[in-house]
């Protein structure tokens, strides 16, 4: 097996859910589907059954511009996400930004400036948060998202897929092998917001398993920044586990300038999936 250039990795937002029954194999085209209430099902149910199957298949060059729109939004509800969310697991952002705000009524002895200085340092998160991430954006749709043929397609042991519900692609996922250590990482994970909830997001993981166990690779790693507890269950759900954290990842396009370190800071969790022993 061999694998293309190093590509930058970003998880997007993903919701968790409770579907477990998603058959599949590498190369054909998978579907799920809700199952019947009963054996006999008239025209009507049959089509609207046919109506909601989600199928996982491989990336189409026709596909480019949805699933840039897919990843692209997927990673703008970021912002908010790391500008405000976030701060509820960084106590000690909390308490410095509650100092910052004391000290502002001992310089300015004012009620005024002081009420307003928590809207100012959360102003200032959004405004790190969105520079940091509209640079990231720019980097990773001129790279692997550019040309998703070049990248994930072609090389062996590289994969993408789409999910396409009613016509229209809904959901990303790619792969990538590494040799070194015979492990496959789960990449570019997202699902359109308006159709989140189905299963899809689960179907698209399952989809990269079972790539990884057809391909004999020893385990499924990941990394992901994201905010949300759904996306960790999600990954717990599928069988990964948690084996590291670091509170002081890079993302492409950051500076690490002072003031950017005080307004955005990211938590980077790292998971593991072992499929076999070495």
């Amino acid at each position: 097996m061999h694998f293309s250039s190093p590509k930058m990795v970003c998880e997007t937002k993903i919701v968790a859910d409770e579907h477990d029954a998603i058959p599949g194999t590498k190369k054909e085209s998978m579907m799920w589907s809700s199952p019947p209430s009963s054996a006999a099902m008239n025209a009507a149910e049959a089509k609207d059954v046919r109506k909601d199957a989600v199928f996982i298949r491989e990336f189409d060059c026709g596909d480019q511009e949805e699933v840039r729109r897919i990843f692209y939004e997927g990673i703008m509800e970021r912002i908010p996400n790391s500008a405000f969310r976030a701060i509820r697991q960084q106590p000690k952002t909390q308490f410095l930004y509650a100092l910052l705000t004391v000290m502002c009524f001992f310089v300015t002895k004012s009620v005024t400036l002081t009420c307003c200085a928590p809207l100012i340092l959360m102003g200032a998160r959004f405004y790190y948060s969105r520079t940091v991430i509209h640079s990231y954006l720019d980097c990773a749709l001129h790279t692997d998202m550019a040309d998703i043929e070049a990248y994930y397609m072609t090389p062996t042991g590289s994969c993408f897929w789409v999910a396409v519900l009613d016509g229209r692609v809904v959901g990303i996922v790619a792969a990538q092998g590494h040799e070194d250590d015979n492990t496959v990482e789960l990449q570019r994970m997202s699902v359109d917001s308006r159709y989140r909830g189905k299963g899809i997001a689960k179907a698209l993981g399952r989809r990269v398993l079972e790539f990884a166990v057809r391909n004999n690779y020893a385990a499924v790693v990941l990394g992901t920044t994201a905010v949300k507890l759904a996306a960790h269950k999600l990954y717990e759900s599928l069988g990964f586990r948690l084996t590291g954290q670091s509170e002081d990842y890079r993302l492409p396009g950051m500076s690490r300038s002072p003031l950017e370190r005080l307004f955005f800071q990211i938590r980077y969790s790292r998971y593991r999936l072992q499929l076999r022993e070495e």
